[in-house]
């Protein structure tokens, strides 16, 4: 089953100071950062701290996954270093081809079976963050031990040479949530970049359109952000109040087809009232 992850908080590998209290900070998920928060040269000396990190959030019962390089210069060693009892999954980030997917499932599962872990232990969150990755996305969405695919809304702006907007991710944004739809697994992305943690009114206001286009939940760079993802990507009080409403006027059908509020239910609103009930328990 796929995590029901809304929030996903991103902190250094090399800032214990910021890892050591995440679990703390009201996020679904926390990845432990090798990538973009790490220089070149500093990048052999944060692997350990990703160990200690897995470990210790997994030890207070955090979901924890981990970015690494998608680069052969780093791949293996970020693997090492993060493949360890307590990851949730693996993110690879600008994938560009299903081939990777493959090539990392073949690592993952070597690195299983030298630990004794059970086939498939992690799993893997690819992160699309081009225009020509995104025209591929029919074939990495079926790529092996996927739980989500998720946009990387910073370096697909930069990709396509416009800044992080509406007008330029709307369509990639969607485009992630069908696919993900229609595999079952999470759709991560937002419409926006994810660096402004302080006009948290824009933020809230992003994160909803991203729950309203079909995606699950989103990353995030700073504890601030998290309760408006928390929020923007569950059900509301009053959307469950309506959905409890639709399933018991469709109780009291006589045929197909009932009316309740000035709304004629059918069978695919009835359902859509069911699973959002069932996302709220789970």
């Amino acid at each position: 089953m796929r995590p029901g992850w809304r929030s996903l908080l991103f902190v250094p590998a090399n800032a214990p100071q910021r890892w050591a209290r995440a679990h703390t900070r009201g996020a679904d998920c926390i990845i432990i950062d090798l990538e973009d928060s790490t220089q070149a040269d500093a990048k052999a000396a944060a692997r350990p701290f990703a160990t200690d990190a897995i470990r210790t959030l997994a030890s207070h019962g955090a979901e924890v996954i981990a970015r690494i390089n998608n680069d052969p210069a780093f791949l293996a060693a970020d693997l090492a270093a993060i493949a360890v009892p307590g990851l949730r999954a693996v993110v690879l980030p600008k994938v560009e081809e299903a081939v990777e997917l493959d090539a990392l499932d073949a690592r993952l599962a070597a690195l299983e079976t030298a630990q004794g872990l059970a086939r498939n232990t992690f799993a893997v969150l690819a992160v699309i963050e081009s225009p020509r990755a995104l025209e591929r996305l029919a074939a990495i969405a079926d790529g092996p031990r996927l739980i989500g695919i998720a946009l990387g809304s910073e370096d697909f702006s930069l990709s396509l040479g416009r800044r992080p907007t509406p007008l330029a991710l709307d369509l990639a944004c969607s485009q992630v949530a069908y696919a993900a739809s229609a595999r079952n697994l999470m759709g991560v992305g937002m419409a926006c970049g994810i660096g402004n943690f302080t006009d948290l009114e824009a933020w809230s206001a992003e994160a909803s359109r991203a729950h309203a286009m079909g995606l699950t939940g989103a990353m995030c760079i700073h504890p601030a952000q998290i309760a408006a993802l928390n929020t923007a990507f569950a059900p509301s009080e009053h959307e469950l109040s309506e959905a409890r409403a639709i399933l018991a006027a469709w109780e009291t059908r006589k045929g197909g087809v009932v009316s309740h509020n000035g709304q004629m239910l059918d069978q695919p609103v009835v359902e859509r009232a069911r699973r959002l009930i069932q996302s709220a328990r789970a």
